[in-house]
């Protein structure tokens, strides 16, 4: 199943004659749309019997949506769009909607058509019970994975727990009373014991509501992070707040400290010798000579509850290690000291279109370009991936994007243990490259296996936990997974269902394939469409195409979907959405399942979601607009009796 091409059929000779292409000018008869259709028919069973040991593995639940997953790839791999067109004309349906039911639409097509054409219809009886079948399928699937439908909307709704969901029972129980459906835990944060935390809350929150939620665990996988930088400069940079007249409004504040051999944890904290802090009162000032030369005043303003001093500066301040402070009150000086050691800002490299980046392999710090005595180039910047795959895999040309997309790159040479890259675009035009950031390889097919060995301890820990599901992360093979499987099936845990989170290229790619192998899963299967990653690895201008084509492939194969990443993330972070999140909600009540991410307004979040999600209820399932009855349509009044309508929209004449 790795080959790619593994699932194309047989060469359908009796499509040959009957060609429908979009230049047609004469409307095909029902006799040549008869013999097209009866020809898609055929190669779709062709694939089908293909593979039959591959629908025998699976569960016997499962079997039919492999089957109509394999009769819908078999006629995707036409372009069916003029057919469509010329099915319309005769008055039939457009096979817009048959990925639940291929064979069922084929078979009523082709009844009509058969009819139109003055031919017994092929196959009997006029209502096929099938219609029905793939979507009560997929609704049985949907239960079973994330349990019973909410009253008011179709869709369930997921919520990843923060880490501070670990220790407040509130903040759980109001996420199950506003109507979370499913919990994500994120096992890549936190630990084995806030997770234990999390999932005693939630079951907690269960019996206080007297409702079943679901627990999903992810997966971390294999992570393609950057490694660490040299760290940066130590310096505190205390800034006033101005207005638009350059007029202080607000002076910067820091607290002083006594120095330790630790430097504090707290940015607005500076270490200083502790001969500063004695007898020091309001409106005493520190005089200094900061990082730039310039002559600044600290005027202590109030102390904390320590009784340590809290300064103010109404101009900007640079201080580092060694700065020499004079504590003076009026004309009088008080001591004299040094700011002590301070904890260096984290590592960067700051980048610009046409810049010349080394990736190297390893976990040693990276750092920014070195510039010679002389002004010119001295070295390259250095990134590390502790990856040894991607060096292997890696050619000229291939890109290499870093942080979300925000980098883009291309490789330029290909060396031992290195790749030379060029920077081709920044967002904003320039670009800071931290430690721990993504990296995206849209262009490269990595052989890493998405189950790690954290993974499996990961697993066997979550298993033990009552877990309910376990979402395999950045999974692109075959033999993902079977090996997820195959560890459940260790761990006496079938019963568990997987998540496939679709989120590379690869794996866009291969869809078809890991839904064959997800299938033979006892415990049922769901899809994530993570559009984080895969909005970079496909890029943005795609995303919108590729979420469609995982939706049909799912449903075809009557595997429920969740719609995850950025569903009114400014909403869940500011407490206001944007209109554009707003219809991507309304959208997102297509798939089965809709998942929130963490902040600060999830509670609200979450209940405006549900209310959404309640509303399009009514107008949409799928891709089929539902046609209830609009109160807008009641602005016009309707006469008594309405004359007939003439073809020029005005009333017929008699």
């Amino acid at each position: 199943m790795d080959d790619d091409r593994s699932l194309r059929a047989p060469d359908a000779s009796a499509l040959a004659h009957t060609d429908v292409t979009p230049a047609t000018k004469t409307p095909r008869s029902a006799a040549e749309l008869l013999a097209f259709v009866d020809g898609l028919r055929a190669e779709a069973l062709d694939l089908e019997h293909a593979h039959a040991d591959d629908i025998a593995r699976c569960p016997p639940a499962a079997r039919e949506g492999l089957r109509n997953l394999l009769h819908y790839l078999a006629l995707r791999r036409h372009d069916l769009r003029p057919l469509q067109r010329e099915l319309v004309r005769h008055g039939l349906s457009s096979l817009g909607r048959m990925e639940s039911h291929v064979m069922a639409t084929l078979d009523a097509v082709g009844r009509a058509l058969a009819a139109l054409a003055g031919r017994r219809p092929a196959v009997e009886p006029p209502y096929d019970p099938r219609f029905d079948l793939g979507e009560s399928r997929l609704r049985a699937n949907a239960l079973d994975v994330f349990g019973p439908e909410p009253a008011t909307r179709a869709a369930r709704i997921m919520v990843t727990l923060p880490s501070e969901a670990a220790a407040d029972a509130t903040l759980v129980h109001d996420l199950v009373v506003a109507g979370t459906d499913l919990v994500r835990i994120n096992a890549a944060h936190d630990d084995p014991n806030a997770w234990v935390h999390m999932v005693e809350r939630v079951r907690a929150a269960e019996i206080a509501v007297g409702r079943r939620i679901r627990i999903a665990f992810d997966l971390a996988g294999p992570k393609l992070r950057t490694g660490p930088f040299e760290p940066g400069h130590a310096v505190l940079k205390l800034r006033p707040e101005r207005d638009p007249l350059g007029r202080v409004i607000a002076p910067a504040r820091v607290r002083l400290v006594p120095n330790r051999r630790t430097p504090p944890a707290e940015a607005e904290a500076l270490p200083v010798d502790p001969r500063l802090l004695h007898r020091v009162r309001v409106d005493d000032v520190y005089e200094l000579v900061d990082a730039r030369g310039r002559s600044r005043r600290l005027r202590v303003a109030a102390f904390d509850t320590d009784g340590r001093p809290i300064c103010e500066a109404d101009r900007t301040v640079y201080l580092v290690p060694g700065t020499v402070l004079l504590h003076r009150r009026g004309k009088r000086s008080a001591a004299e000291g040094e700011v002590g050691e301070m904890r260096p800002a984290p590592g960067e490299v700051v980048l610009v279109p046409g810049d010349r980046i080394d990736l190297v392999e390893g976990d040693g710090p990276g750092h920014p370009r070195r510039i010679a005595i002389d002004g010119r180039p001295a070295a390259p910047a250095i990134v590390a991936c502790d990856v040894p795959e991607i060096f292997k895999r890696l050619q000229p040309g291939h890109r290499v994007l870093f942080d979300d997309g925000r980098i883009t790159t291309t490789v330029r040479e290909i060396a031992r243990s290195r790749a030379v890259l060029e920077v081709q675009h920044c967002a904003g035009g320039r670009a800071r490259l931290r430690a721990e950031k993504g990296i995206n390889l849209p262009d490269t097919v990595l052989t890493l296996s998405a189950l790690t060995p954290p993974d499996r301890e990961t697993l066997r820990i979550v298993v033990g936990q009552q877990a309910d599901l376990v979402s395999a992360s950045f999974v692109q093979r075959v033999e993902d997974v079977v090996a997820l499987r195959a560890e459940l099936d260790a761990l006496g845990a079938t019963h568990v269902g997987i998540v496939l989170k679709i989120e590379t290229a690869t794996a866009f790619a291969r869809l078809p394939e890991l839904l064959m192998a997800a299938l033979a899963h006892a415990g049922g299967v769901a899809v994530m469409v993570a559009r984080g990653d895969l909005a970079v690895e496909v890029g943005f201008e795609r995303l919108a195409e590729v979420q469609e084509e995982v939706l049909w492939l799912c449903e075809a194969a009557h595997v429920p979907v969740i719609w995850a990443t950025q569903v009114l993330d400014g909403l869940a972070h500011d407490g206001v959405p944007s209109r554009a999140e707003v219809t991507d909600a309304a959208m997102s009540g297509r798939a089965e399942c809709v998942m929130l991410n963490k902040g600060p307004f999830i509670v609200e979040t979450l209940a405006f979601l549900a209310d959404v999600l309640g509303r399009m209820r009514s107008h949409q399932t799928k891709k089929s607009s539902m046609l209830r009855a609009l109160a807008v349509s009641d602005r016009i009044a309707a006469p008594t009796a309405a004359p007939p309508i003439g073809a020029d929209g005005g009333a017929a004449q008699a």
